[in-house]
């Protein structure tokens, strides 16, 4: 099994839970984002806010890791990544608190410029989609052996996903991806239970992570 950091940089939506739930399963130190330098630290594996949109920036500070990128297709993607939006535009707007700044900084970033009126349009958020996915195929070209590129739903997904990390399935008792997060919930995270997790924020805090 790698010692390598592992970051997985699929947008939201794409199944980023479910991938984070298995690594813990594996046995790797797992945060699903990370938001102060002690979280990036602490994780082998993180995904989400800031991963997905600073994954050039992971890629010099930690040599030799590894890339995990989740694709989806556009019919479940779209309703599921508009109702998410959405449900956050207030908070990622607000000037006088909201969520945190990387937070803010990467999906104003990732969906450029975020408006309801441009979450409301597909061809906008296939636009980002595209954009995000070009982007990686561009910075990763002739480094197969650092990406990894799956769809969960996908039934030869989850066997890619072992090989890539040199596991062995019969030494796991999980044999599939488990689907969670479904019908637009995106609290699963928080109800795993496992001494392998790692926090995102100390007790609420965040730092300005170094990258």
């Amino acid at each position: 099994m790698t010692e390598q950091k592992i970051f997985i940089i699929g947008l939201p939506r794409t199944a980023t839970t479910s991938v984070c739930a298995a690594m813990l399963e594996f046995g790797f130190k797992t945060a699903h984002t990370a938001y102060t330098n002690q979280s990036m630290d602490d994780a082998q594996v993180i995904a989400d806010t800031p991963i997905f949109c600073d994954y050039q920036k992971l890629d010099i500070e930690y040599p030799n890791a590894k890339f995990i990128y989740l694709e989806r297709e556009f019919s479940s993607w779209l309703p599921s990544i508009r109702q998410l939006l959405i449900r956050m535009f207030k908070n990622l707007q607000r000037t006088d608190g909201g969520f945190n700044p990387t937070l803010k900084r990467c999906y104003n970033d990732i969906f450029s410029p975020l408006t309801i009126d441009n979450i409301e349009k597909d061809e906008f958020l296939q636009s980002c989609y595209h954009a995000h996915q070009q982007g990686i195929n561009d910075y990763f070209k002739d480094r197969e052996q650092d990406l990894l590129k799956i769809d969960v739903s996908d039934k030869n997904s989850f066997q890619l996903l072992l090989d890539f990390l040199d596991i062995d399935g019969a030494q796991t008792k999980l044999k599939g991806f488990e689907h969670i997060n479904i019908g637009g919930k995106v609290t699963a995270w928080k109800q795993i239970k496992n001494p392998l997790k790692v926090e995102a924020t100390q007790k609420g805090k965040v730092d300005r992570v170094r990258l």
